[in-house]
């Protein structure tokens, strides 16, 4: 399938992401409730290809620009216990494939978290393109996945009453994403 035919005003070349205008967040069960976070350091760039099945991205993040609105909580989460920032600063994401099925758009590829690599894949929604006020042309994108943390040896939890765990185990992964051509 041709990008003109999913998303003609797209145009083909390297998209980097804006990272003042995009975010990168995540959600975990905490106790009863989901604790929700952000990173806010990160770089990227979309390739968008003549055919859509050629398109790719890449992606890194510093891990250590965790962001849980908790000093304490975010101090931890960056020690060895969950994400050890200081043996893996980056989480990292590049494509493996991009497909449609069903008129819904998906990216496949390889998540890097704490030195463990395991394939993803993202629903993509595209949100169009704009010329921005500076003579910039800008595309944006949601994209999301839900992965299981221990699929990446963060093991970390505290045992409650009964059956119970402080944390769960589903981490629900959200990107809104502005991206400037290049």
């Amino acid at each position: 399938m041709s990008i003109a035919a999913v998303a003609p005003e797209l145009t083909v070349g390297t998209w980097n992401i804006d990272p003042v205008h995009s975010e990168v967040t995540f959600v975990i069960r905490h106790l009863m409730t989901k604790v929700r976070g952000t990173f806010t350091e990160f770089s990227g760039s979309v390739q968008i290809a003549e055919e859509l099945s050629a398109s790719s991205a890449v992606a890194e993040i510093k891990v250590a620009s965790l962001d849980t609105r908790n000093a304490d909580r975010d101090a931890h989460v960056r020690t060895a216990d969950v994400l050890d920032v200081e043996n893996h600063p980056t989480m990292t994401f590049a494509t493996t494939g991009v497909r449609s099925e069903g008129g819904e758009h998906y990216l496949d590829g390889d998540l890097t978290i704490k030195g463990v690599t395991r394939p993803v894949s993202l629903s993509v929604e595209f949100n169009g393109v704009a010329e921005d006020p500076w003579g910039g042309t800008r595309a944006g994108f949601s994209a999301g996945t839900t992965i299981n943390r221990k699929d990446w040896g963060i093991e970390f939890n505290v045992p409650l009453k009964g059956d119970k765990a402080l944390l769960g185990d589903k981490v629900d992964l959200q990107l809104e994403i502005q991206a400037v051509r290049a």
